[in-house]
Parts: C-alpha cells; sequence; structure tokens
C-alpha cells in the first residue's frame, strides 16, 4: 500500500421519479401511474445520460456500455456485485476475478495502453488519476474514462450509486447500498455499550507507516469506538515513529497481512509468525497491546479495499478492537 493510496471521492447521485403532468381523468391517470411504476421497476434505460465522476468531470455516456474495464479492485468488486461481469472484458493485475477467466491490463499506474485499446471498452473505469498520459492515449481514441479514489464510507455509496447510473443498474445500485447502510447498524447496535480503546494500525513496516487522518481506515477505527493514535499523522498514510508509537502506547495494534498472498491459506503458523516479529521489534515490548496479546492480524482483502467490502472491514475492525461483544 502506498501513500497516496485511496482517497476515493464521488458526489451522490439519487435517483428520483418525475411525475409529469396531471389529469382529471381517472383512467389517464392510472395509466400514467403504471407507467411510472414501470420506471421504477426497470430504471430509466434511456441514453444518452450524463455523470459526474468522482473528480467532478461531467461525462456523457451516448449508449449503454457493453465492454468494461477496470484497473483496481474495489471497482472491480462493485460491478461484479451490481451483475456486470459478463460485459468485463479485462481487470488490473490486482483484482479477484470470481472465476472468470479475464485479461489483465497491468496497475493503476503502469497500465498496457495497447491491450487496453486493442479490447476496444466502452469504459475505463481509473483509480484516482490514474496514468495520467495513460489515460489521455486512451480518450484519444475516443474511449471514455471516469475517477473514483474512495477514501469514506460515504463516497463508497456514492460510486456505487454513480457506477449503476452509468451501467443502467440503478436499483440494484440501491440495494446493495441498503444491505450496507443495515450492516453498519448492526454492528453499531453490538458495540453501543462498549469503551473506548487506543488504536494503531499499521499500514506497512518498514519504514513504519500508520493509517492517519482522512483515511477511510481512521473513519472505521473511529466508528468502532476506537481511538487512532495516529490521529495527528501527516495523511491518511503516513510514516510514523516508533518513538511516537511507545509513547502513545495502542491497546490494539492492528495489521493486515499485506505479504500474505491468499489469506484463505493462512495457517495458525504464519500468524504466529506475525505477531512473534511484531513482538520482537524494538521497543514494542512496552506497548500494552504487545504487553496483552492484542495484535490482531486483518484480512488485506477485505480492510484494504474501501468498496463492497467496507462494512465487512468495518465488522472486522470493530471485532479486532472490542472481541467480547462478537
Amino acid at each position: 500500500m502506498k501513500k497516496n493510496i485511496q482517497k476515493l471521492i464521488v458526489l451522490l447521485l439519487l435517483l428520483t421519479l418525475v411525475f409529469v403532468g396531471c389529469s382529471t381523468d381517472v383512467a389517464d391517470s392510472n395509466e400514467n401511474n403504471m407507467e411510472n411504476d414501470n420506471i421504477e421497476l426497470n430504471g430509466d434505460s434511456s441514453y444518452p445520460r450524463e455523470i459526474v465522476d468522482g473528480y467532478g468531470n461531467k461525462i456523457v455516456i451516448e449508449e449503454k456500455p457493453e465492454r468494461l474495464i477496470t484497473t483496481i479492485p474495489s471497482q472491480t468488486d462493485i460491478l461484479f456485485a451490481l451483475g456486470t461481469e459478463d460485459n468485463i472484458v479485462a481487470i488490473s493485475d490486482y483484482c479477484d476475478d470470481y472465476g472468470h477467466a479475464l485479461e489483465r491490463i497491468g496497475g493503476y499506474k503502469n497500465l498496457n495502453i495497447e491491450k487496453i485499446i486493442d479490447l476496444e471498452p466502452d469504459i475505463v473505469f481509473v483509480y484516482g488519476e490514474g496514468d495520467e498520459d495513460a489515460i489521455r492515449q486512451i480518450e484519444s481514441v475516443g474511449i471514455t474514462t471516469v475517477k473514483y479514489e474512495l477514501e469514506s464510507i460515504n463516497q463508497v455509496m456514492e460510486t456505487i450509486t454513480s457506477i449503476g447510473q452509468i451501467l443502467d443498474k440503478e436499483r440494484k445500485a440501491e440495494e446493495i447500498v441498503n444491505e450496507l447502510l443495515l450492516k453498519k447498524e448492526e454492528v453499531l447496535e453490538k458495540i453501543k455499550d462498549v469503551e473506548t480503546k487506543k488504536v494503531f494500525y499499521e499500514v506497512w513496516h518498514e519504514p513504519l507507516m500508520a493509517a492517519g487522518p482522512d483515511s477511510f481506515i481512521d473513519e472505521l477505527i473511529t466508528l468502532a469506538k476506537g481511538e487512532n493514535i495516529a490521529y495527528d499523522a501527516e495523511d491518511g498514510y503516513a510514516i510514523f515513529s516508533v518513538e511516537a508509537l511507545v509513547d502513545r502506547n495502542p491497546e490494539v495494534y492492528l495489521v493486515p497481512a499485506n505479504h500474505v498472498q491468499d489469506f484463505d491459506i493462512m495457517t495458525k503458523e504464519i500468524v504466529d509468525e506475525i505477531v512473534e516479529e511484531i513482538k520482537n521489534r524494538p521497543g514494542y515490548s512496552e506497548i500494552d497491546a504487545i504487553k496483552n496479546n492484542r495484535i490482531e492480524i486483518l484480512e488485506p482483502n477485505i480492510v484494504s479495499r474501501p468498496g463492497i467490502k467496507i462494512m465487512d472491514a468495518f465488522e472486522m475492525i470493530a471485532r479486532a478492537i472490542h472481541p467480547e461483544v462478537f
């Protein structure tokens, strides 16, 4: 994970039904109501339509997109959740493929421009600013790009809604957002009576990096009734001194197993190895989280993806901080 990863931003596009015209004739009124019901059930499939991406760019989608490329796992997760997996023609090197044999087009900063152009996508979903030179070349041949960079729960919800509008999947997007919000409330209910604990989230170890303010991890820790001791770090993902770590003395030490390629085969031996490595770092023996065996190893494919899995990440962090209520 790098310093500049995921400050992910989108405008919330809520769909409303517009009832046009009135009539004193009962039959005409009933017919109009039936037409509006059909719009609500099936979505407004009319194109072209204008959307606003995460950077405030107004983009006209001329026709319903049929061929899609994504450049980061969180976007791919959203597309699969919306049920558009058959329209995905390529994904980044770091994405799950959910059992589909999909083309790979590099990472968000080293895109395979030639392959992307050859695949003739209707839309390329870009993470953040992306590789600006590559994006210019892709757009120069008439391929549409849309940019999202999420760094909060609200931005995740807004992005799901926005992508749903692009792909004529508004109703499904609404269902997903509602499910995520329901899960959020369920977790909040479990932790409503717990006391706040001091927490440190290790993004990386050499050098030591923390999840700081304005990161989605900081938001999740706070929501989970944790006090992020890196509250004054330089940015969302910043180098953090060991001296400050020891001085602020966290009660819980959170660390994603970033070096593990497949968390599904994570063994107790691997977990113990990570924990022992942290315990044996110089100065760490003075930290309460180390003394009390509160080093919590988290699955990186969940806690590092601010997208469809963000409420799974919230639950995972809340459980790690307050295991007694789960």
